[in-house]
């Protein structure tokens, strides 16, 4: 498929500046709905002010981004709907290793024999926040959930893939950028940004194009992405 094969499915959407969302934040105490102090506000509760507040809506400053969905059979964006409502924060990183059992992976990502033990509802609940690493074998991958971290980056993810590992990972992060990076056998291949694709790099930084223009996304546009973690992980 080339970049000329389809024409990218744009959204409008209106941008709002910090003090709007600090009065959104307010309201929302006001009317009792929950809120944290810092990061992203629940979509539907951003909603329910706008409803309320159509002058301020309207205020908002106009523009248009990239909605990722399949263009071929196969996984798409769609399918990770679920994500938007998990219980997973706001931070965190899902790694698919191809070539490693869940031990080994726990241990390359830094983790102690002594550590590594089956888990409870109760190991979620910690008052300073989650401090694990899920993993599961599904084939021949391990998928490693990291809630609250990132350790699955950087030269772990080189640790992860060497030996003629494979290895993909998702990093969500609401208060810095957002990552997609693949590794071969201790070898960084690309990282992109999901929500800014033409921002990317690595040995081959064009690897996932393909997959790329698969949801409806053009690599060489300067486009933003509506939905940039459903495409990332339709992406692995």
């Amino acid at each position: 498929m080339s970049d000329a094969d389809f024409t990218p499915l744009r959204v409008t959407h209106r941008a709002h500046g910090r003090d709007t969302f600090l009065r959104i934040r307010t309201w929302a105490e006001a009317e009792g709905h929950p809120v944290s102090e810092r990061g992203r506000i629940a979509p539907g509760i951003v909603e329910a002010f706008f409803a309320a507040h159509s002058e301020v809506y309207e205020q908002g400053r106009t523009f248009e981004m990239v909605h990722a969905t399949a263009r071929t059979p196969g996984a798409s964006p769609e399918d990770y709907a679920w994500e938007r409502g998990s219980s997973l924060g706001e931070v965190y990183t899902i790694a698919f290793v191809r070539g490693l059992e869940e031990h080994e992976v726990l241990r390359r990502l830094g983790a102690a024999d002594e550590d590594i033990r089956l888990i409870t509802d109760a190991d979620h609940s910690l008052p300073e926040g989650p401090e694990v690493i899920t993993v599961r074998r599904i084939g021949d991958w391990t998928v490693a959930i990291e809630d609250g971290g990132r350790r699955a980056q950087g030269e772990a993810l080189s640790d992860l893939s060497r030996g003629g590992g494979e290895v993909v990972a998702v990093q969500r992060h609401d208060y810095a950028q957002h990552h997609v990076t693949y590794a071969v056998d201790g070898r960084l291949i690309t990282d992109l940004n999901p929500g800014f694709p033409v921002a990317r790099h690595g040995a081959d930084p064009d690897r996932l194009n393909r997959h790329l223009r698969e949801l409806g996304i053009d690599p060489a546009a300067d486009d933003s992405i509506d939905n940039p973690i459903p495409a990332a992980l339709a992406l692995d």
